[in-house]
């Protein structure tokens, strides 16, 4: 894989360890839930939960994306491929699932999407 892509890879990872982070670990801090359009305290604690969970699939995704670069080699690179692919796709998703969410989506699938296309073509 070559080097932009690779950083485009990286990219990808820290954002979702970043959203891991809001998601599983900061959830009930106002400020947070909104970015999630959870309007209330009452309703960030009824999705605090699912919240939680879904921090966690971020996380095990840039595990995927960092530990793939970090591995390195055929195999490496396409497993950080894979992480790739699964943020691109969860991206369109969120897209496709609230309209809303488009600035949301753009960040979650838009370093992933240009890795694997770097990837492809460089």
């Amino acid at each position: 894989m070559n080097t932009v892509a690779q950083i485009f890879v990286g990219l990808a990872g820290a954002f979702h360890l970043a959203v891991f982070v809001m998601e599983s670990l900061l959830f009930t801090r106002p400020s947070v839930y909104r970015r999630f359009l959870v309007p209330n305290e009452t309703e960030a604690a009824v999705a605090a939960p699912w919240a939680l969970n879904q921090g966690f699939y971020n996380l095990f995704l840039a595990i995927g994306a960092i530990g793939g670069l970090i591995a390195g080699g055929d195999k490496g690179h396409a497993i950080a491929l894979f992480a790739c692919a699964c943020m691109a796709g969860a991206g369109l998703v969120l897209v496709a699932t609230n309209r809303k969410m488009v600035r949301s989506a753009v960040l979650q699938a838009g370093p992933p999407i240009i890795a694997l296309v770097l990837a492809a073509v460089l």
